[in-house]
């Protein structure tokens, strides 16, 4: 329950929630609960992404296959969204999806074992954050969506691949991209939970079928306990997509930024003190 409420807490804040769940999964007596639970339980906070989002999607969906079928003309310019913006959304999202796929599967072993050292989370933390705060100091702050093309999505898109290893945050690394060219910080965040949709289900139900029948590694959650912590994810996600959408509206990322340096520190002196292990486990004091 506890990964549950931490998982939907930091999936959509700029704060890495895989690095959290590292984190909170060691310090708990749970060991590190393991890539493959952090990538189902990202199936609860999607699908709040899915909910919230319900209406887009659906006109994004729509309009992508009136463009495909060719309602508005049988000319390639046409099918690939020419005539309907919500059509060149869809191609956008699967442009920038391409990245985080192929890299996650050639450094799958790297991202379940290595990549979740606890030295290269915290780096990543800092180093991220003081990137997504210079971003927001120095964006434009002036393009919305409409300004999409294809160099930019793939550029999301490679943004959003640095997510593979914890610390970085999918929504961090897809923001700071899209402040760094120009975009809003609504128009950012909004890109950046429609484009982690297609990537986050697709690890998620693919952990979830390579785990189906096998026994969860020793300190890891069991089945159950996966379960319930993606439900509790849902819930309060959905809750956590609204109000940070109504937040940036007002507010820089500032408090993100020095939350990810301070909790980066927390984390190297617990590492210099034993009371955490780089590689997984916990030393009880």
């Amino acid at each position: 329950m506890v990964l549950g409420v931490v998982q939907a807490l930091t999936e959509f804040l700029p704060i890495s929630s895989s690095a959290h769940l590292r984190i909170v999964g060691e310090l708990i007596g749970s060991s590190d609960p393991g890539a493959a639970f952090t990538a189902i339980t990202q199936i609860g906070t999607e699908a709040a992404v899915v909910l919230y989002f319900r209406r887009t999607i659906r006109d994004i969906v729509v309009d992508w296959w009136k463009a495909l079928r060719g309602d508005d003309g049988s000319g390639l310019a046409a099918r690939f969204g020419a005539h309907r913006e919500n059509a060149r959304m869809a191609w956008y999202i699967a442009l920038g999806s391409i990245p985080i796929v192929v890299l996650g599967l050639l450094l799958r072993d790297w991202i379940e074992s290595s990549l979740r050292n606890l030295w290269i989370t915290a780096t990543m933390l800092a180093v991220f954050g003081l990137l997504l705060g210079w971003a927001d100091k120095t964006g434009a702050h002036q393009r919305t969506l409409d300004a999409l093309t294809p160099r930019r999505a793939l550029t999301f898109g490679l943004a959003q691949s640095m997510a593979l290893i914890p610390g970085v945050s999918r929504s961090g690394g897809t923001i700071t991209a899209g402040l760094l060219m120009g975009f809003t910080r609504k128009a950012a965040a909004e890109y950046a939970f429609l484009l982690a949709i297609p990537a986050v289900m697709g690890s998620g139900f693919f952990q979830l079928f390579r785990s189906l029948g096998d026994n969860p590694p020793p300190g890891a959650p069991s089945g159950f306990e996966t379960l319930l912590a993606t439900a509790i994810a849902f819930v309060v996600g959905y809750v956590v997509i609204m109000g940070l959408l109504k937040f940036i509206s007002t507010h820089s990322y500032l408090v993100f930024v020095v939350y990810r340096v301070v909790l980066a520190i927390v984390v190297v002196v617990l590492l210099m003190t034993g009371v955490l292990t780089a590689q997984g486990g916990v030393m009880v004091v």
